[in-house]
């Protein structure tokens, strides 16, 4: 059993401008997936004690990759799920519109184990408490943690990733494309400096 709610459709495929370097292909994304897994393993060797949880959209299916790592080397496999941040987020009085809602799915009790957040970038931390507010609306975890492919800095608010698969220094003015198959044309990471034109 679990907590579901609804959502709109996900955004179309998208590839990164090609001006951007390389910082992870496909096989190096995979192999810092595989990192990520070991170290939550090695904290909670019992898959049923925690749950993977996705901000969206590409950390849901960050967490569905490393749910699966985790179950072919444990044997058994975390729950995977989502939450929608898209009403909790900070900035939608500056932005002028409202990120489109996704699916929110959580385990039925969140207090009976450890939840993991998964994203694919933190930068200001603002898109984590985000999800840290919305996980709040559905209940207390005992424990949460927090799992991010890239930790590109510049944060705004005390916020750190217990699991960091690649640490990249990048200024205001630079950009990290994280791009994942199916939801992508593309996979690997990429960074567009601060001088490339754009496409």
């Amino acid at each position: 059993m679990s907590l579901e709610t609804s959502s709109t459709p996900q955004t179309p495929p998208q590839t990164p401008p090609h001006t951007a370097q390389t910082l992870l292909d496909a096989g190096a994304l995979q192999r810092s997936l595989e990192r990520i897994a070991r170290e939550i393993l090695e904290r909670h060797p019992d898959p049923e004690t925690f749950s993977l949880i996705g901000i969206p959209s590409r950390g849901v299916e960050l967490a569905a990759r490393l749910g699966q790592i985790i179950a072919d080397a444990a044997g058994k496999s975390p729950f995977c799920g989502a939450i929608d941040v898209s009403m909790h987020r900070d900035d939608i009085g500056v932005r002028g519109s409202v990120f489109a809602m996704r699916p929110t799915r959580l385990p039925a009790r969140l207090s009976a184990g450890t939840i993991v957040l998964v994203d694919d970038v933190l930068q200001s931390g603002r898109t984590c408490r985000a999800a840290l507010d919305a996980l709040s609306s559905f209940g207390r975890p005992p424990r949460i943690e927090y799992a991010v492919l890239i930790d590109r800095g510049m944060r705004e608010l005390p916020i750190a990733a217990e699991y960091v698969g690649k640490t990249v220094e990048a200024t205001a003015a630079e950009r990290v494309f994280v791009r994942l198959n199916p939801l992508d044309a593309e996979e690997g990471v990429w960074l567009e400096r601060a001088s490339s034109p754009r496409r």
